[in-house]
């Protein structure tokens, strides 16, 4: 009788330690078959519209208003730079600033004085680099056709890139009926990719010209990012109206990924370059999950 007690007593003591070790087992296959997904990093942009372009899959990583139209300021002149450029002028050329190139839109700071001489190409680069709006309409000037010929242009080469939503009305950008959209200048900026010129000034750090009796002439790139040796940017302009805000484009690979950037509206003098850097970082969080 207490053999038989025993060996029934064995039984359930194995029967029990069975069903735990199952038990065990299960919960071991439940847990890998559900791994800890990864958390998508978010981004948060400060400027009012923002897209970023994937250049490889011809996709948007990230959308903010950008079917909104607003004037683009000089972003404008990424476009003067292409149409001039189109024209095959002689770059070596002199041009002088003449007073038909002093602003009448509104009060634009220029370092360029009335009588100063510079080639065709270093206008061009000021232009882009530093912005210099009497050099962009000294430019204009020296256009087949003067000033409204180069709009024309302008507007004709949108219409060929797909701009639908884009007109111009000068080559600086300072007028404020100077509109596009977000989408719109992701088809200018990777226009501008394909010129030497231009991706070579626009991402010049710095320049020096010549100016009256002799004085040499420091300009700086109006975007800081350009300075930066950890950015690899093919692209670069700003711009700044008070009815545009602050903008930028960019062209720039980041992880090996040839993406453009647009960020228009920005308010705070160091947002859009904030937005910049948010961008990398958030492309860098990205890659690292896959």
């Amino acid at each position: 009788m207490i053999k038989q007690i025993w060996l029934l007593a064995l039984c359930a003591y194995v029967l029990t330690a069975q069903a735990e070790t199952l038990d065990s087992h299960s919960r071991q296959e439940e847990t890998q078959a559900k791994p800890k997904a990864h958390k998508v990093p978010r981004l948060q942009v400060k400027s009012h519209i923002a897209l970023i372009f994937d250049e490889q899959t011809q996709q948007p990583l990230y959308n903010k208003n950008s079917e909104t139209v607003v004037p683009i300021a000089s972003i404008t002149k990424l476009m003067t730079a292409m149409v001039m450029l189109d024209a095959q002028l002689p770059m070596d050329q002199e041009i002088s600033v003449a007073d038909d190139d002093l602003n009448r839109i509104r009060r634009a700071k220029s370092r360029l004085r009335v009588g100063m001489t510079l080639t065709r190409s270093e206008m061009l680069k000021l232009a882009l680099m530093a912005s210099e709006n009497r050099a962009a309409l000294a430019l204009a000037r020296s256009y087949p056709g003067g000033p409204e010929a180069m709009v024309a242009a302008m507007n004709a080469k949108a219409r060929v890139l797909g701009m639908q939503n884009t007109r111009f009305f000068d080559p600086t950008g300072l007028d404020s009926d100077n509109v596009s959209t977000a989408q719109d200048l992701v088809k200018m900026v990777a226009a501008a990719r394909r010129y030497p010129p231009i991706h070579q000034y626009t991402t010049s750090s710095s320049h020096s010209v010549e100016g009256l009796r002799g004085r040499t002439m420091h300009f700086s790139n109006t975007n800081p990012l350009v300075r930066n040796a950890s950015w690899d940017i093919g692209v670069s302009k700003t711009g700044y109206i008070s009815e545009a805000g602050l903008c930028l484009v960019m062209e720039a690979t980041i992880r090996q990924r040839p993406v453009i950037i647009v960020l228009l509206d920005s308010w705070g003098k160091h947002t859009r370059v904030g937005d910049a850097n948010r961008i990398r970082n958030w492309m860098g969080s990205l890659a690292a999950l896959n």
